[in-house]
């Protein structure tokens, strides 16, 4: 025994000096860092794993944090040995084969992480607390960010006075990480250059086609002179550009505009000219120029709020360096939501999240699903856009989204739902309570988007809530995986959870399935449409030349069990249950915090956001999730953060036992 104890002493401070190139390699191969990464379905657990192209002193420093899940009494009953290969419920399977020598190699780590002093502790946990705090990230910047579709057209609304939508006619925008305000999608492409071209030339005619209609001109026309020509540029500029001009174009535009001695012949072309500028076309999110900081920073507030461009209040502020303060912010904030502009970029906000795009633009069989046509589909989403609207602007508890017990219905709606159609379109009703219905994903948008357009999927399903509910990323199949099911026939008429069995026997597929699947399993007593079920009715074809010419349809049981791995007590089988289990769960929480995040700011969080998510994430729960205060939280502790505060590493350590 002695001799035993000595090789560990002996080999252990090795493995620890080498956790780089031994151990660490082993969990990279078993794939832990497919789940375990702040995006990730295992974000919220204690094991995060370094980015892919951290320093060897990084994962270092990482592997001695481990110590947080190790049993110091005990080193082989711990979590970091035990989870990995299975020998307690992992959600991600037995990633390390038993008796294996990676695993011999992680219980050797784990021994020599018992060993560490409390001193020797208190420093390893130190890189979790810069971890949580950022230290040691770079906060991502984005300099210009193109306006949206959706921004271009409230935009030139406010600069113009114009409410013609011209964006609708141009080429359609791309979905990255689940929007389409995210900055890596915001190039222009020689057609849509054309098509501001063209919008330009257009809205610039019609802001003088009757006249100085829209009070552009900030003096008589007809009595105009050489300083209202000089002050028009100024105004106007300011208002395009969301920023003075430098002398430079105010020169420029004033000759521009001094070419036509009719000054709205004039004026005309000074629009013209500015809508087509790359500094109308793209926002200031983040300049180095102290004099512009003040009007970026409103530029961020209004995009934020209004999805469109600050107002003469919000530009006078800037002016006069009025948005340094937390209380100025907020009182700006404050105001900004309580204008009717606000309610639009919410509808904005939620058409992207739930990908309204995907009911609109899809098709299902009329004699499968004859109560499925446009009229529903855009009837879907009114309800989803009215249920929010009133959680949002009445000051609900957002969380009911996931819990609610109340539809806001049409004709169409009731039909699907079984119910009384109501006296008015969008009148809010209670699902009675045997509906199973509740909360956003048992309105028929949700179990609509993710079904496929002849039968429902469980895949789709536990996917969209994955990443959309619980903002946790599941990596796509390996290359040259079959994902095609085994078909149904007369002979072996299987319902989707028998056919997506392949899933769990094919280790290649199991993984990420056992992760998605079972939460669509528990949706199954909803069809393609929403409409509540029993059984599963099966679409068989004939074979050609046979007695019958119409397809066979055949009813087969329903087994509606599912769980969310990774979820303490979320056994459920109905769109109520799951909708209860996730209003009360932190992750779906938070993700609702970063989602609003990568609305507004253009991109996806990183570890240097890390204390602003948190910061919104617990003035969103003290508020008792009020959407409005998330809201303000969000834009005025991106501008001005919090110092942060916490406990040392030493007195967060209690180590699982």
């Amino acid at each position: 025994m002695r001799a035993i104890g000595l090789f560990l002493c002996l080999i252990i401070p090795a493995l620890s000096q080498q956790f780089s190139k031994s151990v660490y390699p082993a969990l990279e191969t078993a794939t832990c860092r497919s789940c375990h990464n702040h995006e990730g379905v295992a974000s919220a657990t204690r094991l995060q794993f370094p980015d892919e192209d951290a320093s060897p002193k990084k994962i270092e420093a990482f592997g001695k944090s481990l110590v947080a899940l190790v049993d110091r009494a005990n080193p082989a009953n711990s979590l970091l040995v035990r989870k990995p290969t299975g020998r307690v419920a992992h959600a991600g399977g037995q990633r390390l084969k038993q008796g294996s020598k990676e695993d011999t190699l992680l219980q050797q780590y784990a021994a020599q992480l018992a060993r560490m002093t409390p001193q020797e502790v208190a420093a390893a946990l130190k890189y979790r607390e810069d971890e949580a705090s950022g230290i040691g990230y770079a906060a991502q910047k984005v300099a210009l960010r193109r306006l949206t579709h959706s921004q271009y057209n409230k935009v030139v609304r406010d600069l113009l006075g114009d409410t013609s939508q011209p964006a609708n006619q141009f080429p359609p925008e791309d979905f990255i990480n689940g929007f389409k305000t995210q900055y890596q999608a915001q190039s222009i492409s020689p057609l849509l250059m054309e098509s501001y071209s063209a919008a330009a030339e257009r809205l610039a005619r019609n802001a003088f086609r009757a006249g100085d209609s829209h009070k552009l001109i900030p003096c008589a026309v007809a009595k105009a002179d050489a300083a209202c020509r000089a002050r028009f540029v100024e105004d106007f500029g300011r208002n395009a550009f969301r920023r003075p001009l430098n002398p430079v174009e105010s020169k420029r535009y004033l000759a521009l505009l001094n070419r036509e001695k009719d000054l709205l012949a004039g004026a005309q072309l000074v629009v013209e000219a500015m809508l087509q500028s790359p500094n109308f076309l793209f926002r200031m999110d983040d300049v180095g120029d102290p004099a512009l900081k003040p009007w970026a920073a409103a530029g961020r507030l209004s995009f934020a709020l209004w999805d469109s461009m600050p107002d003469a209040a919000l530009f006078n502020a800037a002016a006069k360096g009025e948005l340094n303060s937390p209380d100025a912010l907020r009182q700006q904030a404050i105001r900004l939501i309580s204008d009717p502009r606000a309610r639009d970029t919410i509808d904005e906000f939620t058409a992207q999240w739930l990908r309204f795009d995907r009911v609109l633009g899809t098709a299902r069989d009329r004699r499968q699903f004859p109560k499925f046509n446009r009229e529903t589909a855009v009837a879907m989403t009114g309800e989803a856009r009215q249920f929010i609207s009133d959680l949002v602007w009445n000051d609900r508890d957002f969380m009911e989204l996931f819990s609610g017990d109340q539809g806001y219905l049409t004709p169409d709606l009731a039909g699907i739902y079984d119910m009384t159609a109501p006296a008015r379109e969008y009148e809010p009703v209670k699902f009675p309570s045997n509906s199973d219905r509740g909360g956003i994903i048992g309105q028929a948008l949700f179990l609509t988007l993710t079904a496929k357009p002849d039968d429902t999927s469980p895949t789709a399903r536990g996917l969209f809530v994955r990443e959309q509910f619980l903002c946790q990323h599941v990596a796509p199949p390996p290359a040259g995986v079959n994902t095609n099911l085994p078909p149904v026939s007369e002979a072996r008429p299987l319902n989707n959870r028998q056919r997506l069995g392949e899933h769990v026997s094919n280790p290649s597929c199991a993984a990420c399935h056992n992760l998605i699947d079972p939460i669509g399993f528990g949706l199954e007593k909803f069809d393609a449409i929403g409409v509540k079920r029993e059984k599963a009715t099966l679409v068989i074809p004939q074979p050609h030349g046979g007695d019958e010419k119409k397809p066979k349809r055949v009813e087969v049981d329903l087994d509606t069990s599912g769980f969310v791995a990774g979820i303490p007590n979320s056994s459920f089988s109905t769109p109520k249950e799951l909708g209860m289990i996730l209003a009360r769960t932190p992750v779906c929480q938070e993700c609702i915090v970063k989602q609003f995040f990568r609305f507004t700011v253009g991109r996806m969080e990183n570890q240097a956001d890390r204390p602003l998510i948190d910061t919104v994430t617990a003035d969103f729960r003290g508020s008792r999730f009020k959407f409005k205060e998330l809201m303000i939280s969000l834009v005025v502790n991106r501008e001005l953060p919090k110092p942060r505060e916490g406990a040392t590493s030493a007195a967060r350590y209690n180590p699982p036992r």
